[in-house]
């Protein structure tokens, strides 16, 4: 989109501009022209011209926001603009009459309560969104002709959409499962949808057993429970009897599966695509986001209770640190590999199972992605974005992955059923910002049908104009992939080792990894009821690798079974998150616990030195508001009783704060921050803290004491970078 369309007689018009500079009459003409269905002259004139890929917008303009907001101090109106006198009571015969049915405001108010849910998503249902920018810095053009990717420098307006994917729109955001990671790119060419998820294969290879994966994860639907949770019978029965899926097993039951902000999640398209250029040459893709903070997870006791204390945990998380101004960051990057290079790896990139592990396939970083703007409206933004695998633009196409291909069918489908119509593309945060000119027209909610009579193509009559593009003059020509074979229901033989990529991921984990892995499956398989189920889910973590199996088979109660590991496939660091995040305080979030009487001068000078570091402190104290302290006072913005440790990154508590050793919720902060491996410190007689929680243990790692705060904070802030200390010997001592 070049510019607002306006119309004319619009400085004529009375203003209904909101917050977002746009008034309703600015938003409707931009949001029918974006859809390409009422000024179609000069999109059709333009239709062959090459546009440049950055994305330009009017000063002021918010494209994809939501509609006409009701202002404060504005009359109220009906949906059909009268005003109203009264919106607190029905019209009725007398004071305490029945009401009457003829009351149009109270029918009009109702019924569009009455439907304001949509079906929420079968998957994916719990989200977070947020708006931004993408810029290259390196061309594709010697293997794509898609602009998006080749013109250095080009910005590329972009919609993100992080969720969980197996709980509903109501489960907690800390649950143990993949997160989606879906990019909508807004280029110059159409849209370009990249659906990923932050672990880069998946459960099943052929999309025809999706609809079995996903029962089998829900809710067991005899009596809808558990939610947002795979610790089950039926997902295991599953798992059991589909050993194609115990490479993502690895993935999820490892920390990937509870990230501590979206914003430190790897992103990963999944799928194997093409990109293709200017000749027609196909070289095969993977597409990755790398985050800028690292990535990171929380540990799983810390994750269970943050699904009750702040259920909404990463949603704040992302939407306070854009409002904060720290905006998240992630280099786009490429996997690469030629046609005639397939038959050179050991594994099949038709397999969505398998990864091209960067030690083979390196990656290359082509650009970056900032997220810098908040949703207006969650239900207009990020509720009703839709995303489709099939939406690519010219350069870019698809690979005969069978699970690919089933989402390309199964994402349309989906939006058909949620929007109850085709017409979702008209809707603000789906539209593109390149011209949209054809024939299409009417069904449910469609609000910009073209003028005129001519609803057809090839047409001839006035107002029916609008032609074919040829590649060179941008139109999408897919790639000219031969294509033979027989008719035929079954699976390549290269499809068929499961295990040996499961085995790398495995043993590629540092030792914490691998202990959170195991653990992560004592707890999953301890929950399933049905020994049969047990005992084959044993049998695939035989293949995988010996420990695992045994610690877990212990933990059961039950035998150990044999199986044939490929140990030899050694390992990857790059699967690694703690061998591939280095430390950064940035953007963490720092508890200071005080209490009357605390050194005003330790609080300002370890505040003050986590800021430099570009970290929170968040002071939590025995009230709110203004709490007296020696050589002044401090505003308190959480307590004790409002916050948990699990809700920051580390603790520090100040000079003057001794009386907290008989305060019960502040040593359990400590207490527990330890048991979760986090930064403690302490300054003074703040110190006593500590050691009331954790006795002999306040001389572990991560523990950090000073005289004063000042002392203390190199240390300090260090330990935060570090995120997790590990190395921790006495974590099961503290209860």
């Amino acid at each position: 989109m070049t510019e607002s369309v306006r119309n004319p007689q619009d400085s004529q018009q009375p203003s209904d501009e909101g917050a977002s500079g746009l008034s309703r009459r600015h938003f409707m003409a931009a949001a029918g022209a974006g859809a390409g269905a009422i000024a179609l002259a000069g999109a059709v004139a333009g239709a062959g011209d090459a546009e440049a890929a950055t994305t330009r917008l009017e000063p002021g303009a918010v494209p994809g926001a939501p509609g006409p907001q009701v202002k404060h101090g504005a009359a109220l109106t009906s949906n059909l603009g009268v005003r109203i006198s009264d919106d607190q009571n029905t019209l009725r015969a007398g004071t305490r009459g029945p009401s009457l049915l003829e009351d149009p405001f109270f029918r009009e108010k109702m019924m569009h309560f009455d439907h304001e849910r949509i079906p929420e998503r079968v998957v994916h249902a719990r989200g977070a969104g947020a708006h931004g920018v993408f810029e290259l810095h390196t061309s594709l053009a010697q293997y794509t002709s898609a602009k998006v990717l080749t013109q250095v420098g080009a910005r590329t307006e972009v919609f993100v959409r992080f969720s969980t994917v197996n709980g509903s729109r109501g489960s907690a955001d800390t649950a143990r499962d993949a997160r989606g990671f879906a990019t909508k790119f807004y280029t110059s060419e159409g849209i370009w949808d990249l659906v990923g998820n932050n672990i880069p294969v998946f459960f099943i290879q052929d999309a025809i057993k999706f609809p079995d994966l996903v029962h089998s994860f829900k809710p067991e639907p005899h009596i809808e429970v558990p939610q947002a949770s795979t610790a089950h019978d039926t997902f295991y029965d599953f798992i059991s009897l589909t050993p194609e899926s115990a490479h993502m097993l690895m993935w999820v039951t490892s920390d990937r599966g509870i990230p501590r902000s979206f914003r430190m999640m790897e992103g990963f398209g999944i799928h194997t695509f093409r990109l293709v250029d200017a000749s027609g040459r196909s070289t095969l893709v993977k597409f990755h986001w790398k985050p800028r903070l690292g990535v990171r997870s929380l540990v799983w006791d810390e994750a269970q209770k943050l699904g009750g204390v702040d259920p909404d945990f990463h949603r704040r998380d992302l939407a306070e640190a854009i409002d904060a101004g720290n905006f998240p960051k992630w280099d786009l990057g490429v996997q690469l590999l030629a046609e005639n290079d397939v038959d050179k790896v050991t594994f099949d990139v038709l397999d969505a199972t398998k990864l091209w592990p960067e030690e083979v396939v390196p990656v290359q970083l082509v650009g970056t992605m900032t997220l810098n703007r908040n949703p207006q409206n969650y239900f207009a933004e990020t509720e009703q974005v839709a995303f489709c695998t099939s939406h690519v633009v010219p350069g870019i196409d698809f690979s005969d992955d069978p699970l690919l291909q089933g989402r390309n069918f199964s994402y349309f489908d989906t939006q058909l059923n949620r929007f109850n119509g085709p017409n979702w593309t008209q809707l603000p945060v789906n539209q593109p910002r390149s011209p949209v000119n054809n024939f299409q027209q009417d069904g449910f909610m469609r609000y910009a049908n073209r003028p005129g009579r001519v609803n057809y193509e090839p047409n001839s009559l006035p107002g029916g104009t609008g032609h074919e593009s040829s590649a060179a003059a941008g139109g999408y020509v897919s790639y000219a992939e031969p294509v033979s074979g027989t008719k035929i229901r079954a699976r390549s033989s290269t499809f068929a080792d499961h295990f040996s990529q499961a085995t790398l991921f495995f043993q590629s984990m540092t030792e914490p990894e691998k202990q959170h892995i195991i653990q992560a499956l004592q707890f999953e398989l301890g929950h399933v009821t049905v020994k049969a189920v047990q005992e084959r889910m044993l049998g695939l973590l035989a293949n995988i690798d010996d420990r695992l199996v045994r610690e877990v088979a212990g933990y059961l109660g039950l035998p150990v079974p044999s199986g044939s590991p490929n140990t030899r496939i050694g390992t990857a660091p790059s699967l690694s998150q703690e061998r591939i995040s280095k430390p950064d305080a940035a953007t963490r979030k720092v508890g200071v616990l005080v209490a009357e009487g605390v050194s005003a001068t330790d609080v300002a000078a370890i505040s003050a030195a986590l800021r430099r570091a570009r970290v929170t402190p968040v002071v939590v104290g025995p009230r709110l508001g203004p709490i007296p302290a020696s050589g002044g006072s401090v505003t308190a913005t959480m307590t004790y009783l409002t916050s948990k440790s699990v809700q920051f990154d580390a603790l520090f508590v100040a000079g003057g704060t001794a009386s907290l050793t008989s305060n019960g919720a502040a040593v359990h902060f400590v207490e527990e921050a330890f048991m979760h491996y986090k930064a403690i410190g302490a300054s003074g007689d703040g110190s006593a803290v500590p050691r009331a929680a954790l006795g002999s243990l306040s001389r572990e790692p991560g523990v950090v004491v000073a005289a004063t705060a000042q002392a203390a904070a190199p240390s300090f802030v260090a330990a935060v970078a570090a995120h997790r200390h590990w190395s921790r010997t006495g974590v099961s001592r503290i209860s």
